[in-house]
This record gives structure tokens, sequence and C-alpha cells, in this order.
């Protein structure tokens, strides 16, 4: 199969045997897939990955790995079976119970598999991704993708799940309006979710292009100056801000923004470090709240009710034969999300 891997920090397309199945696990045929921060991050040095990237996708189930024969193993088959030919997305943290082990870790055995000791993660850590023809995931990650939604709207899936994790870990009540620090794409999505939740929303970015698009979706927005970044950008603050902005001049604008014994989500990843003055975390009483995966129903949910319609992110289709064009196009100042389409 064509693949994109990732050699010296560089993409380059590959052929690659496809992914071998074992008892409990799909090959998917991808359709569409998503480039992320963190794949530009991963070029970058990011969590040392050397692979294919990608873990945004939509697919489809051509291939379901047999359980091992035993009493139960014809009904498991007849399980498994059902999944052939659905268009799915996937959750992308492999855990203890999909790797075999019996013995879980410790926060398997709470039930927090996203932090699972021996993880695994889809075009992250120690897994192939999304960047090619085909990939493997166990079945407990899969979801099907509702016949209303399409694959445009499909393939954002993981994000959204990602920006709804803030609805599970902040009490949303708490808050009549909030501050979202960044203009791209997981910034656009968080403030989407913000609002379906009755949330007056506030976007601070750069691009009068990004801005304009979240003010269609019902978002305030202020312009901030580059050359001022990390200075103060407004008088105003807000009791819940979500940093997302994908670079460390964010934290420090993020935490001026912050009102006092207000909260701040933290959403942005990438390589490197970033200088962080703790006083005011202390002097305002700030709440800090790290936030990753989220619920992908949820995730789904919100698109076959069209309560979130993230077409109108996407900038570019490329395809997958074009991967490296495609990572270059993303690299771009400006340029929201862009997709590949293998074969």
């Amino acid at each position: 199969m064509l693949a994109a891997v990732v050699q010296n920090e560089q993409l380059r397309l590959a052929h690659k045997p496809l992914p071998a199945l074992v008892p409990g696990w799909a090959l998917v045929r991808v359709r569409l897939a998503g480039i992320c921060n963190t794949d530009l991050e991963i070029l970058r040095g990011y969590r040392d990955f050397r692979g294919t990237p990608g873990h945004e996708f939509v697919g489809e189930v051509v291939e379901v790995g047999a359980p091992p024969l035993r009493s139960k193993g014809k009904a498991l088959r007849r399980a498994d079976s059902r999944w052939l030919g659905r268009r799915v997305v996937g959750e992308i943290n492999i855990a203890c119970a999909a790797l075999g082990r019996p013995d879980f870790c410790r926060y398997c055995r709470r039930g927090i598999t996203t932090h699972c000791l021996r993880r695994r993660v889809l075009g992250i850590v120690a897994h192939d991704g999304a960047f090619a023809e085909y990939l493997s995931l166990p079945l407990r990650n899969l979801h099907r993708v509702p016949d209303s939604v399409t694959d445009e709207q499909a393939v954002f899936t993981e994000p959204l799940a990602a920006a709804c994790e803030i609805l599970e870990q902040v009490r949303i009540r708490d808050h009549p309006e909030a501050a979202v620090l960044g203009d791209g794409k997981l910034a656009q999505l968080i403030a989407r979710v913000l609002r379906t939740a009755g949330l007056r929303v506030v976007m601070f970015g750069k691009y009068a292009g990004k801005l304009a698009l979240a003010r269609e979706a019902g978002i305030s927005t202020v312009r901030v100056n580059p050359a001022r970044q990390g200075g103060r950008s407004s008088q105003q603050q807000f009791s819940l801000v979500v940093e997302a902005t994908g670079s460390p001049a964010g934290f420090v604008q993020a935490q001026q923004l912050t009102a006092p014994r207000g909260t701040l989500v933290l959403k942005s990843t990438f390589q490197g470090a970033a200088e962080v003055q703790t006083w005011p975390i202390v002097v305002h009483e700030l709440t800090l709240v790290g936030s990753r995966c989220g619920p992908f129903p949820r995730a789904l949910d919100l698109l076959r009710s069209s309560r979130v319609d993230p077409r109108p992110l996407v900038a570019r289709a490329f395809p997958l034969r074009e991967a490296p064009a495609a990572i270059r196009h993303a690299q771009k100042p400006g340029v929201l999300k862009v997709l590949l389409k293998p074969p």
C-alpha cells in the first residue's frame, strides 16, 4: 500500500505491506485523513515518532481479525463481521485490553484508558497512522458514522471530540462567556462547541480570514497584533479561557485573559518548551486544566444534528501521493484544514 512516512523530520512516500490483523482488530481503508498541528509538530521532532503519521480519519472496514476458535468463537465472528463495509472513525489511544494484556495498568483498571501506561497512539506513538491507504485499529476503538454525515464532516470527529472534552471537564454553567485564544483548526472547533453549550464566545486571533469564518458561526472576534504577541491584547478578562494557539507565547496571553479564580484550559501541544511564569497562576488563584482526547459519541451527535458543521474549515484536499506537498501547504500561515485522499 502507499503510505507517507516520517524520515529525518521529512515526510516521504513509501510502499508498505498492509497492517497485520489480530483478533478483535479491523483493517480500515482510509477514505479521508486530516492534517493536524500535531502532525506538523511530529515533523519537528515531537514524540520522536518514526513511521506513518495521521490520527484524524474516516474510513471503511474491509477486514476483521478472526477471534480464536473456542465455544463463543462463532458468535464473536458474527458480531465482528457486522463491521464489514461500515464507515467508521476511530479513537486513537490503544490501551491494555486491545493490546491483549491481562494485567491492566493502574489507569486502565480505573477506566482511564486514554492514559494507559502502555498505550500506543495512532500516528503519534508506536502505531502507524492514517496517512496511508489502510490502517488498523481495535474494534473497540471504532465508531460508526451516521449515514447523514459526509466524509468531509466525519474526518473532523477526532478534533471535534477533543473540543467536546472541555464540556466534560469544566462546569460550563458557571461561565456565561468564554475566550478562545487562537484562530486555527482546533480553536475554531472549540469555539463552535462552546457556542452549542450556550456560552457567548470571543475568539482572539491573528488572521482576518479565519476570524471572519468564526463570525459567520456567531462567534465574536478580536484581532491580535502579531507584533505584540505575548503582550496584553485586551483589558477584558474571562472566567473561562481556552488556550489553543499552538505556540508558547499563547500561554502568557491566556493567563492575562483569565480572571482571578478563573479556569484556564490548555489545548496546545508543540515540540520544545515554553517559559512559564507561575506567579500569576498563584496570585490570581487560577485553575489550570490540561485537555486532550474527548468523547466521540458527543462529537458525532453534533455532526449528525448539524449543530457544528466543520466543512467551511477545509482549505484544500490533496491526493495521498502528494502528501509532502500537502504538508508544505498546511505549514503556510493562515491555512486551516488540509485533507489527504487516498486512491
